[in-house]
């Protein structure tokens, strides 16, 4: 079933007529990391796929919490999270709700049957979330940009869709409207609230051949002196010192902690447990929630490996300023009354 997956996924591509302006991450043809990292072979790519996938799971659903706080009542200086799955993440603030990488999918992969089958059920229905008013999508990746998702976010809630450069003809070709495209540092602003689309470390790809002919990034949604981050998918490098400097500290980080063994192959391109601690250090975050673990087995660690290791790497390591935690899968917490800390200036 591995080999077919991967079989599968090399007869789907994105078309792309690119037209973009070249830049230091944009040659004309193909997009690319501040720090260049060598593309991860056809061969490599296989055997990660037919035996780097040996962590322990359960055959059970893993269990989840269902539906819990999930319309708290929000003060003006409160916001809540809520882990639904992966990097799906419900970030509700005073005035605007989003939700990040949305993924419904009983399988994150070509034709809806093929790739990596979740390891538990969805928290709650689409139709149960919060009315939601932007979607942020951080690149093309099948457990990333789930398209049957997408439409039927679309269909019942009718949010406005953030998404790289590269990615919205895939998003047109599905009857998805209201679709903005964003390169680094772009900023729109909706509802007062200023969302940048930021840097990361990481690649695009939904076949051999559309291999980095669309972006990856992160946001930072920024309203009323706080700012809030979501890292989507990354490895370790500078981009996190960048966008400190330019916005100052951040009030609330969301970090992906996992699908980061074997480090050979996966280092140059997701961060493990001590990264992500690590950029929680250098984004100077208030609070910082763990995420992209626990739902897809992508990668060599066992299920429950993240949390752990990342328990091991706060006891561990340097002092940290804030906290940094994790949820349960459609677990909420709300921060109540969170600091005014970062610059603010226009979009």
């Amino acid at each position: 079933m591995r080999l077919l997956t991967l079989v599968a996924v090399t007869l789907l591509g994105c078309s792309s007529g690119l037209s973009y302006r070249v830049s230091d991450h944009f040659d004309g043809e193909r997009f690319f990391n501040s720090k260049r990292v060598p593309p991860v072979g056809s061969f490599a790519m296989l055997r990660h796929v037919l035996f780097g996938r040996d962590g322990a799971w359960p055959d059970d659903p893993i269990p989840v919490v269902v539906g819990a706080d999930l319309h708290a009542e929000l003060g003006d200086a409160d916001v809540a999270v809520t882990h639904l799955n992966h990097a799906t993440m419900l970030l509700r603030l005073p005035g605007l709700t989003l939700l990040t990488d949305p993924v419904w999918s009983t399988r994150v992969g070509p034709f809806g049957w093929l790739g990596p089958k979740r390891a538990h059920p969805p928290p709650v229905s689409i139709a149960e979330l919060p009315r939601i008013d932007v979607v942020l999508v951080s690149h093309n990746h099948f457990d990333h940009l789930d398209l049957p998702t997408l439409r039927e976010l679309a269909a019942q809630h009718q949010p406005r869709f953030l998404v790289p450069l590269g990615d919205r003809e895939l998003l047109d070709d599905y009857g998805i409207a209201d679709v903005t495209e964003l390169d680094w540092w772009e900023s729109v602003e909706v509802r007062g609230h200023a969302i940048t689309f930021t840097p990361a470390q990481h690649n695009s790809g939904r076949s051999p051949w559309s291999h980095d002919r669309s972006l990856w990034g992160s946001y930072l949604v920024r309203h009323d002196g706080r700012a809030f981050y979501f890292a989507g998918d990354t490895a370790f490098a500078d981009h996190f010192v960048a966008i400190r400097e330019r916005y100052g500290p951040v009030s609330l980080a969301m970090l992906p902690i996992g699908a980061y063994a074997p480090r050979g192959s996966m280092r140059a391109y997701h961060m493990d447990p001590a990264d992500a601690v690590q950029a929680h250090r250098e984004l100077a975050a208030q609070v910082s929630i763990g995420m992209h673990y626990g739902t897809f087995q992508l990668t060599g660690e066992d299920y429950d490996a993240p949390p752990r290791e990342l328990a091991v790497a706060l006891a561990a390591g340097l002092p940290i300023e804030g906290s940094f935690d994790v949820l349960g899968i459609g677990q909420t917490r709300v921060f109540r009354g969170l600091a005014r800390s970062h610059l603010d200036p226009a979009p």
